[in-house]
């Protein structure tokens, strides 16, 4: 990286370090995103909206790409129909994965959760360490003999 790309990038990268500097309680992410009701919710509507995607009408479209009109019987062809001639225990495969989900986001929560504070101490390194490297860098406008 060529000194001009330093000197562009090292100052936004420093913009928003004042925040990383306040010490006080660790950080931690909001409750709600922990919080188990909030990811069953969330299974829950991933599960609405993966039935949504299964119920589009894609007949006419695949028959559109392939340069033809589409039968009376293809214009009623959903993405789930498809999926199921690949696989005839589709649904049932669907919703065991749907439901093993919800306790992942929670198992994944928790982890970042547990990550947080020493993700934060280490950006603060980092912060202190670009502003040491800054600090020792040659002042662009100091003429050279």
């Amino acid at each position: 990286m060529t000194m001009r790309r330093i000197l562009i990038a090292l100052p936004l990268l420093l913009c928003a370090t004042p925040a990383l500097a306040q010490e006080g309680p660790p950080p931690q992410l909001p409750p709600e995103l922990t919080d188990p009701a909030t990811v069953q919710r969330l299974a829950g509507a991933m599960q609405a909206v993966s039935q949504a995607v299964l119920n589009m009408r894609v007949g006419e479209m695949r028959a559109a790409l392939e340069g033809r009109v589409a039968t009376p019987q293809e214009r009623n062809l959903t993405v789930g129909d498809i999926a199921r001639r690949k696989d005839p225990n589709f649904d049932r495969h669907l919703r065991q994965q749907v439901a093993t989900i919800g306790p992942q986001v929670q198992r994944s929560m928790q982890a970042v959760n547990r990550a947080l504070p020493e993700m934060m101490r280490d950006l603060r390194d980092a912060q202190r360490s670009l502003e040491r490297a800054v600090a020792n860098m040659p002042d662009p406008t100091y003429p050279e003999r």
